[in-house]
């Protein structure tokens, strides 16, 4: 990675990442205050209660908006319009059960939207107005967007969302366990979308759209069952996980994100590692070209080394994924899993390489655990035992990646490059 002047970075590029609602020791009050002023803005009075945006397909002219409520208004549709002026829209929102339970999910996608701009919609005849805004067409002005992963229900996972929600990111991923239903807790699922809907809002009062893939806290049993094992998680994210649990989210021609299933509902080798081959090579002329899953390559608190005739933690990830990482020129793998903040080294073949592939997580946006250290992993180059999220940065074909933990302080901060050439024109 090349050098940077740090003390210059955090002062113009990311100057106020965590000033507004930062979370010290007494994070209960602080999650006050923070609630206290989104009511004053009008964001915690969004209803229905489990509303959340997320995307199907390509972000720069789609939004999906969902919500899990009872079947009882009439009048589902979504009437939709850009912010600053236009004419009103309406689409047609589509309903199916949430398992489990007598709710349902309702879905309503927006497509042909414009590029790089804020809309805003209302839900059947209601008169609350919500607002979003589409990815840019072209990566020529800054992005910013979040990432973590290990979220819960639970006071530090809140305090997580507002933390993130006030970088004003333009989307976040949240890499697997997301509300720890373990395949069969609704009512868990339920209240991780209320927490999500009330804080996960900017401070413009535009919603933040999630993007997600599968971990084992989604699954019942964890590893290795079938799509009916997973039915809260995929009865929301099913319109983009329709056939399979891993999939490809291109935003336009610049970024590609490629979300993985490390063995909850697709085995790693076989299909899942042939796709993965064959979406990588056809993404070559990609500025971006980023991969996030759940359970990491490089652990940074389980044993990566198999005992007693079972694998190490990310094993079959190392065998199978981190080769073709390395041959197609990943920019970046975000896992999680480990309940801890960590960066490795570029490495190549497991060894620190400067050519090497970046991984970041490891998944404590509201889980904890003491990472081992450095000297005891080799391939570690910063760990960190704090909640956390990252907040990743694009400038042309540049990267900043900013790890914030739970009472604002900055943990981490380091640069990357596309690798692949420039695309002419």
């Amino acid at each position: 990675m090349p050098p940077f002047n740090r003390r210059d970075f955090l002062g113009s590029s990311l100057g106020g990442l965590a000033a507004a609602c930062s979370l010290g020791p007494g994070l209960l009050s602080s999650l006050a205050g923070c609630a206290q002023s989104a009511d004053a803005a009008g964001a915690a009075e969004l209803s229905p209660s489990t509303l959340f945006l997320t995307w199907q397909r390509d972000p720069t002219t789609t939004m999906t908006i969902q919500w899990v409520a009872s079947e009882t208004a009439s009048d589902k549709s979504v009437q939709y319009k850009p912010f600053e002026k236009g004419v009103a829209q309406i689409a047609k929102t589509i309903t199916k059960p949430f398992p489990n339970t007598d709710l349902k999910v309702h879905r309503c996608e927006l497509t042909g939207l414009l590029p790089g701009t804020e809309y805003t919609f209302q839900i059947g005849g209601g008169s609350t107005a919500y607002r979003f805004r589409t990815m840019p067409a072209k990566a020529t002005n800054t992005i910013q967007w979040v990432s973590g992963g290990d979220s819960g229900v639970d006071s530090h996972a809140i305090g997580t969302n507002i933390m993130a929600a006030n970088q004003e990111p333009h989307f976040a991923l949240i890499g697997g366990d997301l509300a720890y239903d373990n395949g069969r807790a609704p009512e868990t699922f339920r209240k991780f979308l209320e927490n999500y809907n009330r804080h996960m809002v900017d401070p413009q009062r535009r919603l933040v759209p999630l993007v997600s893939c599968l971990g084992n806290h989604e699954v019942d049993g964890g590893y290795k069952g079938d799509r009916s094992k997973s039915p809260q998680y995929l009865s929301v994210f099913d319109g983009f996980y329709s056939e399979t649990t891993y999939g490809v989210l291109d935003f336009g021609d610049y970024m590609s994100l490629v979300l993985l299933d490390t063995d909850h509902i697709a085995p790693i080798p076989g299909e899942q590692t042939s796709w993965l081959e064959s979406t990588l090579a056809a993404r070559q002329d990609r500025d971006h070209l980023i991969v996030a899953n759940h359970v990491p390559a490089y652990p940074s608190y389980r044993n990566p080394q198999g005992a007693d005739g079972k694998l190490g933690t990310g094993e079959e990830n190392r065998l199978h994924w981190c080769p073709l990482f390395e041959r197609y020129s990943v920019d970046l793998v975000l896992e999680h899993h480990d309940h801890t903040f960590k960066r490795t080294h570029p490495l190549a073949g497991g060894q620190v390489d400067r050519n090497g592939v970046l991984y970041l997580g490891d998944g404590s946006w509201g889980k904890i655990r003491a990472p081992q250290t450095p000297e005891q992993r080799s391939y570690l180059a910063a760990v960190s035992e704090s909640y956390h999220m990252s907040v990743h940065r694009l400038e042309g074909r540049q990267r900043f990646h900013v790890a914030l933990e739970e009472s604002g302080k900055v943990a981490d901060v380091c640069m990357t490059s596309s690798k692949r050439p420039a695309r002419r024109g």
